[in-house]
């Protein structure tokens, strides 16, 4: 009977393991950008993938000129991130399997409501030379952050080469979005910011939207298997569940749903052919 008893009592420990190994397995890496979490996004979508699928997701973030390191060595199962021409590249070279549009947001041109420049309503590309001719006070993250890199290429689009105009009216600040408002509010300047941030932001004092709309302003997003045959550790079967529930209809209306103060903050558009 005591045999019995051990052989029982070992069998119901390796299946108390098995199970609990079982749902260890059941979790993802999410590599995203500061500004995806920092959004507070995640936070609201993820609780309800778990609730459909039992699956768990850790959140990595990290500015988007860091998103992809730990991918290229194997440390996330999937990428969420809103930097096209680095999500590409991350494909072609083979570290991630197919990109995947999921939604977008977009940038906004903040400034004084007195408009000291005279950009308000104008294009982006008009709105920053007007910036640049007078001078006006212009705050930058300055961070390589991807607003930081939006920002730069919406200077080439302007016909300007920033690293050669930029004078004191060109302030970096070196940290996130929150702080380059805040100096923007305190130097009563201009500064580009998603949209997001500027909605969760609230001591605005008198800044306002000045540009908004141009389609060059647009911040799209994309999702990414990583390559579970350069990295065999990839949860490639739940990360791919992951991919088709942020691209199905269901988890594209959680998404369209995600708002703050009445507000919606992104812009469902999936493509589930990937491209």
């Amino acid at each position: 009977m005591g045999r019995l008893f051990v052989v029982y009592a070992l069998l119901c420990g390796f299946a108390g393991s098995v199970a609990a190994s079982s749902a260890e397995d059941r979790s993802i890496v999410l590599a995203t950008t500061t500004a995806t979490q920092e959004s507070g996004l995640l936070d609201y979508l993820l609780p309800i993938f778990r609730d459909k699928t039992g699956i768990e997701v850790t959140v990595i973030a990290r500015r988007a000129d860091a998103v992809l390191d730990g991918p290229r060595r194997g440390e996330a199962d999937v990428v969420l991130m809103h930097a096209r021409p680095q999500e590409e590249k991350f494909v072609a070279d083979g570290f991630g399997v197919k990109r995947f549009d999921v939604m977008y947001n977009d940038y906004v041109l903040i400034g004084p409501k007195s408009d000291p420049a005279g950009v308000k309503g104008k294009d982006i590309a008009t709105a920053l030379k007007a910036i640049e001719a007078k001078g006006a006070p212009f705050v930058t993250r300055g961070d390589r952050s991807g607003t930081h890199a939006a920002e730069l290429a919406l200077w080439i689009v302007a016909g300007i080469d920033i690293a050669a105009a930029k004078g004191a009216w060109y302030r970096e600040v070196g940290q996130g979005m929150a702080s380059a408002l805040d100096a923007a509010r305190a130097a009563n300047g201009y500064v580009l910011s998603d949209r997001g941030s500027w909605i969760a932001f609230k001591d605005r004092g008198d800044l306002d939207i000045v540009v908004e709309g141009d389609r060059r302003l647009l911040n799209q997003y994309g999702a990414m298997l990583v390559n579970p045959e350069k990295f065999p550790d990839v949860k490639k079967d739940l990360a791919q569940t992951f991919i088709d529930w942020l691209t199905s209809p269901e988890g594209q209306t959680v998404i369209a749903g995600y708002k703050v103060d009445g507000q919606q903050l992104f812009f469902p558009n999936a493509d589930r052919s990937g491209g």
